[in-house]
């Protein structure tokens, strides 16, 4: 498969009677976006703004972020499987507004969306402070159930993404970023010395608005399943859950998975990157078994030498986590693991709710019980006085000036597992 990642870098959002990009500048059309998005019944109301890197304003409470993108030469455009119709992606050319992205807010329904500052100590925390952030603000009809009212605000945003994303269908980009990996045998052919390495990828899957989604498919659903890295890089994989805003891996994050390219940049120099195996984290304890060794098992099957294993969520995933581990280790396959940590608020806390002997390589993304103070936002998207019913926030986070009190749990990105956040790992 070969990936053309066609960056336009966008340096600004406005709105304008038309879509388009130039010089830089994002120009897209309020109502035209409304219109299109309340073609779904289930809609009731958008709002739509703009949120630029050091404006004095706060998103609350987020629920998405996504990369607007146009697919111009290969299968399937936008989110295949959940907006639009089933394709295999992985190949062709994508025109990237880079440096964009429709953040989506709206009513609770979880109470794990979170928040972004644009400016000042929040920003520090969150890697979507530095984008240009199209934020869509969705009311449904009421009525509707609570995994339906999701859906619609999820479908939402990537139908809104998809439309913005039709500004650079002809824009010629700025960079162009290319990901190419054919079979496993032609790969080992080409570096039959490297060692091979796997990425496992655990999504949460737990129901109750805890699901990620391939392809359209709720994550709940399948076996550990084997992906070429550019079917994630092209829009394979969804976020679609409410788990807590730290540790989400939104949309726009698995468009670009910093363990998959940090992975590919090795590629054919010091190791031979075998793929991605998407995993489930289950709730049950015979899930838990099945899809750890059925992860062990595939990892063994294509011969790994190494292992990369990324978590999402925290507290029951870390089991599936650490079972992962020790399967691999002693099946003689070095594993490390990208995780955070729930340490509590002076950081003294056992870190996770479960240990083993052979997790020797361990990588923290970070504390999610941190607590951070944010100072008063001259405007706020959406609705402050949800930090109350955020996880990471609590009634009285709020303060009557407009300060706002959280934990990193409430912080969209804060301290994700696959590393694209702002946080830096120290040894000491």
């Amino acid at each position: 498969m070969k990936l053309e990642l066609r960056r336009i870098h966008i340096k600004d959002i406005q709105f304008g009677d038309k879509l388009a990009v130039e010089n830089g500048v994002l120009t897209v059309n309020k109502e035209d976006l409304i219109e299109k998005l309340k073609e779904d019944e289930r809609i009731k109301d958008i709002k739509v703004d703009i949120a630029r890197p050091g404006e004095k304003v706060r998103i609350i409470p987020v629920k998405d972020v996504i990369e607007p993108r146009v697919k111009i030469e290969g299968a399937g455009n936008g989110f295949p499987g959940a907006s639009t119709k089933i394709a295999q992606l992985g190949d062709g050319k994508v025109n990237v507004l880079y440096g964009a992205a429709v953040v989506t807010v709206g009513d609770i329904v979880g109470f794990q969306e979170g928040v972004v500052d644009m400016w000042g100590e929040g920003a520090k925390w969150t890697p979507f402070s530095k984008t240009y952030n199209l934020v869509v603000d969705i009311t449904p009809v009421e009525g509707l159930d609570p995994h339906t009212h999701e859906a619609t605000v999820r479908l939402a945003g990537l139908k809104a993404a998809e439309f913005i994303g039709e500004a650079g269908r002809k824009v010629e980009p700025d960079e162009v970023l290319t990901y190419e990996m054919e079979s496993n045998a032609l790969e080992t052919k080409k570096y039959p010395d490297l060692p091979k390495v796997l990425y496992v990828e655990m999504l949460i899957s737990q129901g109750l608005l805890h699901d990620g989604y391939i392809y359209g498919v709720n994550s709940q659903l399948i076996l550990p399943t084997l992906i070429h890295p550019n079917e994630e890089l092209d829009g394979a994989v969804i976020s679609g859950n409410c788990v807590a805003a730290c540790d989400k891996i939104t949309t726009y994050q698995h468009q670009n998975n910093s363990v998959i390219l940090d992975l590919y940049a090795q590629h054919g120099k010091t190791i031979n990157f075998l793929g991605v195996i998407l995993t489930p984290e289950l709730t049950t304890l015979e899930g838990k078994f099945r899809t750890c060794d059925y992860t062990a098992k595939l990892c063994k099957t294509l011969g790994a030498d190494g292992v990369i294993v990324s978590e999402e969520g925290y507290g029951n995933p870390d089991s599936d986590l650490v079972m992962i581990c020790k399967r691999l280790e002693n099946a003689g396959i070095k594993t490390a693991l990208i995780t955070d940590e729930c340490s509590g608020r002076d950081g003294m806390s056992q870190p996770l709710t479960d240990t083993a002997s052979e997790a020797v390589a361990v990588i923290s993304t970070g504390n999610v019980s941190h607590v951070v103070t944010l100072p008063p936002a001259d405007k706020v998207i959406g609705n402050a006085e949800s930090i109350a019913t955020l996880a990471g926030g609590w009634d009285g986070a709020l303060l009557e000036d407009g300060t706002l009190m959280c934990e990193l749990n409430a912080v969209i990105g804060a301290t994700s597992e696959i590393g694209y956040h702002n946080c830096t790992v120290k040894l000491y």
